[in-house]
């Protein structure tokens, strides 16, 4: 017995670590995170609540903690009253304490009356999953005991760490700290790798921000999210319903006219808007200006790359006189970054009707083109014909 049931070579014991813990991670993504926190998904009964056995069983959370938790970090994210912003509390704190932070706002009955409504309140969840968080994981070490002998110890107590580590501290650290952009939210949400394995495909981070209510993380074709993949296949079957997914605009040259159908593209996918200006206007721009600056204003342009294309929300003092100093210096550079200010007010401002919406894109789409500026004229070109591709879960 001291062997326990299954006697397994070294790696074996690595691989049903791994293979129980990345059960773990994928009841996180598909239950907790994006069927119950965004409602991007139902799933059937038997699904959702295995799900929720087995993770009171591997980690002791209950639903509307995680839950309300979450939700206020997209409310508060990136402000005092965000739970775990390393932007506020440090990358340090965040990474070495995730899972104190989690507690503490846990114990805030307050956090929980306002975000975590309509999480499961059965009679299994109110007398056993709430109540008994730390039964779960006792029946959990006897069972890697049992099964596994003495190295079952070990394999139990990284899959205590497994959440804590990855959630609460490479997740809501890093994940807001380092890594690439696809878009600009208001917040500094970053994908931390192109294949999100791993973590089930929470490393998306940023695309989950920039569309926090889509069942799907993947974005850009490199990109494989496992957890989109396994709601599919549980689709394909019954055992899930995909209820939203990130809009996925595309250019139909044949358009030459803003219609409504135009505006509803670019007010629905105005992060894919932005993302395309600031590909295919600012950065050729700035490539442009650099290639005929001298050396002390080719450094400054440099510098101000990536504060040209941050969102107005996150320039600070300093960085906004950078930006100011880089814009006096090019004209066109100067033109690009207004123009890409008054495209956001387009959508920011609220308008009495959907034509006056749309007289307001026309116009700008007047005015851009006025400007001279080719990288601009060929943006207004494909903006005229942006529609939105019908969504890959009504396949």
């Amino acid at each position: 017995m001291f062997n326990g049931l299954i006697e397994l070579p070294w790696w074996g014991y690595v691989l049903a670590t791994l293979g129980l813990t990345h059960i773990t991670i994928a009841s996180v993504t598909i239950f907790l995170h994006r069927a119950q926190a965004h409602r991007a998904l139902d799933l059937h009964p038997i699904v959702s609540h295995f799900f929720r056995f087995w993770l009171w069983l591997t980690t002791g959370m209950v639903t509307k903690e995680w839950v309300a938790i979450h939700r206020k970090h997209h409310a508060k994210v990136e402000t005092e009253e965000d739970p775990h912003s390393p932007q506020v509390l440090g990358i340090g704190k965040v990474m070495r304490e995730g899972a104190e932070l989690y507690r503490a706002a846990a114990a805030d009955e307050s956090i929980m009356e306002k975000y975590g409504k309509g999480t499961p309140d059965d009679w299994l969840e109110r007398h056993v999953y709430s109540r008994h968080a730390v039964l779960g994981v006792s029946l959990l070490l006897i069972a890697y005991v049992a099964a596994f002998g003495a190295i079952g110890l070990t394999m139990w107590a990284v899959h205590m760490l497994w959440i804590p580590f990855w959630a609460a501290g490479v997740i809501n650290g890093l994940g807001h700290y380092l890594g690439y952009r696809n878009f600009e939210p208001r917040d500094s949400s970053t994908n931390l790798t192109p294949i999100a394995i791993l973590i089930g495909g929470e490393e998306l981070h940023n695309n989950h921000h920039a569309f926090p209510s889509s069942a799907r993380f993947s974005l850009k074709r490199w990109e494989f999210d496992i957890g989109w993949m396994y709601i599919r296949m549980m689709q394909a079957v019954g055992l899930a319903k995909v209820k939203k997914v990130a809009p996925r605009p595309v250019i139909d040259m044949k358009k030459n006219q803003i219609d409504l159908d135009t505006v509803r593209a670019v007010v629905v996918a105005r992060l894919h808007v932005l993302s395309q200006y600031a590909r295919n206007v600012m950065l050729p721009v700035l490539r442009e200006e650099l290639a005929k600056a001298d050396g002390s204003c080719r450094a400054g342009l440099k510098k101000a790359r990536r504060l040209l294309l941050r969102d107005d929300s996150r320039i600070t003092p300093k960085a906004r006189q950078d930006i100011e100093q880089v814009l006096e210096q090019s004209k066109p550079l100067h033109v690009v970054y207004e123009y890409r200010k008054r495209l956001q007010d387009v959508w920011n401002r609220n308008y009495s009707s959907q034509e006056k919406l749309t007289q307001a894109l026309q116009e700008w789409c007047h005015q851009a083109e006025a400007t001279g500026v080719k990288a601009l004229q060929d943006f207004v070109k494909s903006l005229r014909g942006f529609t939105l591709a019908p969504a890959p879960a009504a396949a």
